[in-house]
């Protein structure tokens, strides 16, 4: 079981043990999907692109299984104002990129934005590396279950507007799903929920997940939801 009370330095390891039978199908989608089912955007085979990681921290609330996301200040100069889930670059303190750095990386971010506790989080999975090619961040999503519940909220106001969860319930609902379009032409999946509009990356990341765990309901992929320039 992973405890990492210590994110830099310690050793910190991946763990299936003591996992809710809710997350199985969660943990199997992480075992057998490839990187091509996730996303059209891989890393650049020349190695260039910004090591970083988030962290899809699945919790047990009021309403059942829910997820942790933050909501990302205006004023940040990549993805202002955009929901995503915790997380950022990787600190040579994290250590190997390509080893347990991203699993360090993804708690002490996490910490860092929404002053959870890391030693109350279980890692167990690990997806495909992606790349975001607006930021140039290469992307190691890390999974984990919140077994011991510790408050969150905003650390950092220059960083993060505010931490919430969202229910899965509410993610699966096809009231809450559409489909963004960006000025550019691209078009994506989108949540709206917690009076939010969760698109881009992490949206792409839940809509994926979702498929693949067998969560997903069907939704109308013609309710579009335009983004302004701004986006």
């Amino acid at each position: 079981m992973t405890r990492a009370s210590d994110t830099q330095g310690g050793r910190v390891a991946l763990s299936k043990d003591g996992l809710p039978g809710w997350l199985d199908p969660v943990v199997h989608a992480v075992e057998t999907v490839r990187p091509r089912q996730l996303s059209r955007f891989l890393p650049p085979e020349d190695g260039a692109g910004r090591q970083s990681a988030v962290l899809v921290l699945f919790g047990e609330g009021t309403h059942g299984p829910e997820l942790l996301l933050m909501e990302r200040a205006s004023s940040l100069r990549s993805h202002a104002g955009q929901p995503s889930f915790p997380g950022g670059a990787l600190d040579p303190e994290d250590g190997d990129p390509y080893g347990d750095g991203p699993l360090r990386a993804a708690l002490r971010e996490a910490e860092e934005e929404t002053g959870l506790d890391p030693s109350g989080v279980q890692l167990f999975g690990v997806l495909p590396r992606l790349y975001i090619p607006v930021s140039g961040f290469v992307v190691t999503p890390v999974l984990g279950w919140w077994r011991e519940p510790t408050p969150v909220g905003v650390v950092d106001p220059n960083e993060t507007a505010r931490v919430f969860t969202v229910p899965v319930v509410d993610l699966t609902d096809p009231a809450n799903r559409a489909t963004t379009v960006h000025p550019s032409g691209h078009q994506g999946p989108a949540f709206l929920v917690e009076s939010a509009l969760v698109w881009g990356f992490t949206a792409g990341i839940i809509d994926r997940l979702l498929h693949f765990a067998g969560w997903e309901r069907p939704w109308d992929r013609e309710k579009q939801v335009p983004l302004d320039w701004r986006a």
